[in-house]
């Protein structure tokens, strides 16, 4: 592709936002068979269908989502120029690209990331989900400011960055509330048995939860496992398993997917960096989020 048409790509933005053609065309006022006709025009630009349809609905394939996340800056870009021109805004808001490995507990993560939002320059926080493979590639190429972690930047890599520890965090084991009381009393030996959600077996903290189960002998029934650090607690706000999360954030948990605490250990510990180009972080943003996390999240 040698040159994007911009038209297209609005055209093939409101189709991937609003989630048919019939919708974005009463967006734009146009008629469906312009929109149809110049989303074609932009897969036939970037050699790769935009969309896949499922049903009758249509759902971005691979390459849709990435020429989405690029669309979604050039309109959210453009949008802010246009208030720049007109006189509504003195000044444009700095990006700080932020990753985050995807077993990161996200209200753990919000907690880290939020404290940046505080400084006095504006600022606007770009964040991508990724495996840290793809993630440490993305930060090697400048893409991304400093990613966020539950385990350590890997030796032996051919990558200048750093990692700094933001502190680390028990584990509360968590359950639907009506169950609570079935594995609380004989807490952990009631797990033997039990339904549970576990990370992923690539997850460091798997390994972990692994082990401490295999020093106090206690065989769970192993229902599901994720990637996902929400996706796990959503299917344990549904019945369908126990599942451990960093104790700092038992109260939200318990509050947001309407669990109970059974049992909590510190034996097992969710460890929490930030994997950085500089050793000495400079950037004001992201030196905000290491004292803050360090200082207050995990003091």
């Amino acid at each position: 592709m040698r040159h994007l048409n911009y038209s297209h790509l609005q055209y093939f933005w409101c189709v991937a936002r609003e989630g048919s053609i019939v919708k974005a065309a009463e967006v734009l006022n146009l008629t469906p068979q312009t929109i149809s006709g110049q989303v074609k025009l932009l897969e036939d630009s970037v050699g790769q269908a935009l969309f896949d349809r499922v049903g009758r609905r249509l759902v971005l394939s691979e390459m849709g989502h990435v020429v989405m996340e690029y669309a979604d800056e050039i309109f959210s870009i453009g949008a802010e120029l246009s208030q720049v021109v007109r006189g509504q805004k003195s000044a444009s808001r700095s990006i700080l690209g932020v990753g985050m490995v995807s077993s990161m507990p996200k209200l753990i993560a919000e907690r880290i990331i939020a404290p940046c939002l505080l400084d006095p320059e504006p600022i606007r926080i770009r964040c991508h989900e990724a495996s840290l493979e793809q993630l440490l590639g993305e930060l090697a190429v400048h893409q991304l400011d400093i990613v966020l972690s539950d385990q350590p930047m890997p030796v032996g890599l051919s990558l200048r960055a750093f990692n700094h520890h933001l502190g680390e965090s028990g584990l509360a084991f968590f359950s639907q509330r009506r169950v609570a009381r079935q594995y609380r009393g004989k807490f952990p030996g009631s797990l033997n048995d039990a339904p549970m959600l576990l990370p992923s077996l690539h997850s460091a903290l798997r390994r972990r939860l692994d082990d401490w189960f295999d020093s106090h002998q206690i065989s769970p029934r192993i229902v599901g496992e994720f990637d996902d650090s929400a996706l796990l607690k959503a299917f344990g706000e549904a019945g369908a398993g126990l599942f451990a999360a960093p104790s700092v954030i038992e109260e939200e948990i318990c509050k947001m997917y309407g669990t109970s605490v059974i049992g909590r250990t510190d034996s097992v510990t969710e460890q929490f960096y930030a994997i950085s180009p500089e050793r000495r972080i400079k950037h004001p943003a992201v030196a905000r989020i290491t004292e803050t996390a360090r200082g207050d999240l995990f003091r």
